[in-house]
Formats: C-alpha cells, sequence, structure tokens
C-alpha cells in the first residue's frame, strides 16, 4: 500500500465513522458510500441523489462471513454461484437483517456484493461494516464513466473524496445485479 491509499483509506474511515458520505471508486465505478448500518448517513445519501428512499441502495461486503450477518439463512448455493462468477454481481436476498429500515427494501429484501476490489475491501474490513454502494449521480442521471464525469453537485455534497482512482479513465460499467431466488435459481435484473 502507498502513503496516498492509506491516507484515502484513514480518512474515509473516520468520516464514516462520524456518519460522513464518501465519493470513492468501487469495484465498478464511482459511488457515493457511508457505513450501511447508520441510517442516518443512508438519509444523506438519498438527498444528495436526490433520490425517493422506496428504492434500496446496494451495500458491499469483503467476504462470505459478513454476507451472512445480513441476511436471514441464505440459500448454501448461492456462495458457489459467487466463487463462479467472472465480473461484479449484486445478488439480491430476501429476508435483510441487522441493516437500517431505510436501507432495506419494502420487500425486505437487500442488494449485497461482495468487493475484491482492494480499496474496497480494506474499507469494509477495517470499518467492520458493510458500506453502501450507489452510483454518483443524481437519480435518473447517466452514471459517471470516470470521476471526471460526476457533476459538481455530487462532488461539493459529500464530506470527502477519495484521491485512489481519480486519474483512470478506463470505462467503467455498473454490476451485473440478480435476484436470488433459491435452489441455484436466480433472475437477471440488469446485465
Amino acid at each position: 500500500m502507498t502513503k496516498a491509499f492509506e491516507k484515502d483509506i484513514e480518512e474515509s474511515l473516520r468520516i464514516m465513522k462520524e456518519g460522513g458520505v464518501i465519493l470513492y471508486p468501487t469495484d465498478t465505478i464511482w459511488g457515493l458510500g457511508c457505513d450501511a448500518t447508520n441510517s442516518e448517513a443512508v438519509k444523506r445519501i438519498y438527498n444528495i441523489k436526490k433520490r425517493d428512499d422506496s428504492k434500496s441502495m446496494i451495500i458491499l461486503v469483503a467476504d462470505e462471513r459478513e454476507l451472512m450477518q445480513y441476511v436471514a439463512a441464505p440459500d448454501p448455493q448461492v456462495f458457489d454461484f459467487i466463487q463462479e462468477q467472472t465480473r461484479p454481481t449484486t445478488i439480491i436476498f430476501d429476508h435483510a437483517i441487522g441493516l437500517p429500515d431505510n436501507l432495506v427494501a419494502e420487500d425486505g429484501s437487500i442488494a449485497i456484493r461482495l468487493v475484491q476490489d482492494e480499496f474496497c475491501r480494506h474499507l469494509i474490513k477495517r470499518l467492520r461494516h458493510p458500506v453502501v454502494s450507489t452510483s454518483a449521480n443524481i437519480s435518473g442521471q447517466s452514471s459517471p464513466q470516470s470521476f471526471n464525469d460526476i457533476a459538481p453537485e455530487i462532488k461539493t455534497a459529500v464530506d470527502y473524496i477519495v484521491d485512489w482512482r481519480q486519474k483512470d479513465t478506463r470505462p467503467t460499467q455498473p454490476s451485473r445485479i440478480i435476484k436470488w431466488m433459491g435452489n441455484g435459481e436466480f433472475n437477471v435484473i440488469r446485465e
């Protein structure tokens, strides 16, 4: 790890522990993030995005054990499915537990992605909570393809902007989203 990487991790942790919102690079696109267990921080992200809080957001976890802390009795077959994925895949699970009501969908489900990205994994592991991940844009607008595509309105609304990977201009795309049905069955929501 470089000093800059470590500085970004430490500052992001400080901000999130205080209930703040960060702008950070994920394993997919740039996102708005906060401690997913803090309902006030989650509310701030909805306000920044001008998004109706009936539309739930994704949370990121660093390993399978963490996933089991936020989903009641996940289907064991989902873990094999996760291991087989070659691109970032977000899975919608029924029966969310241990998360604020304003983060869980009206039907009790939660969208979770197990990340492989170095920055995100360090952040989540050291925070010891999942991190909200939602595209860094106003609801209804296009997702930013790079840091430079993020609107100034978003940049000024957050408490900390991560420097890590700001100069990376490789095209990015949102994660694939599936709804896990159980017994190895799933529906593709977004390819």
